[in-house]
């Protein structure tokens, strides 16, 4: 998704989420300011959604909740709401926040050429500041491959790049499944 600067007044968080609430579009929020978000193509939609189904058939039964586009995450100890493609929370405190999630442990992004340097660069900066994101996960549009980066014990990020005939393992939500289900009948 392309992101544009609007020119409007500055916006406390409070503000911002019930003028968001009357707006045709998503806005993403940084610091007083507001961003509008564009929509994606049919792959960058086909893939995301096949990624929230099966993770929410996955975690059916747990205490964790996945999300799609629409729920905004709160960049921690910041003033910054962004819209990842997917999050996933198991956090009990999110049950207490219906505009954001602030703890999320999972977090995906379909990448498209026009964001894919902002979601590697300074996305994935900004979502680093959260002490609860255990992996950020990369979805190519493209081709068929995915990078995850996840968090080790030590605090420490490792990235695994998997690619046509591998098995994908989500280690913060303990799901492994074979890449080929998220691209089913996707055309590049």
């Amino acid at each position: 998704m392309v992101v544009a600067r609007e020119s409007l007044p500055r916006f406390t968080p409070e503000e911002y989420f019930a003028w968001e609430e009357q707006q045709e579009v998503k806005h993403e929020y940084f610091n007083g300011e507001v961003y509008a978000m564009s929509g994606g193509t049919q792959n960058h939609g086909r893939i995301a959604v096949r990624l929230v189904s099966l993770i929410d058939n996955h975690l059916d039964d747990s205490d964790c909740a996945v999300f799609n586009s629409d729920v905004r995450v709160k960049i921690e100890e910041s003033e910054k709401y962004v819209y990842p493609d997917a999050s996933v929370t198991c956090d009990a405190r999110d049950r207490d926040t219906p505009n954001y999630v602030a703890y999320p442990c999972l977090i995906i992004e379909v990448l498209s050429p026009s964001t894919e340097a902002y979601d590697r660069g300074k996305k994935f900066k900004l979502y680093q500041r959260s002490s609860s994101l255990i992996d950020y996960v990369l979805v190519s549009a493209e081709e068929i491959e995915i990078d995850i980066f996840h968090k080790n014990e030590r605090g420490i990020w490792e990235v695994v790049n998997y690619v046509a005939g591998d098995t994908v393992e989500i280690a913060s939500i303990d799901l492994n499944f074979a890449i080929e289900r998220v691209y089913r009948g996707i055309e590049f």
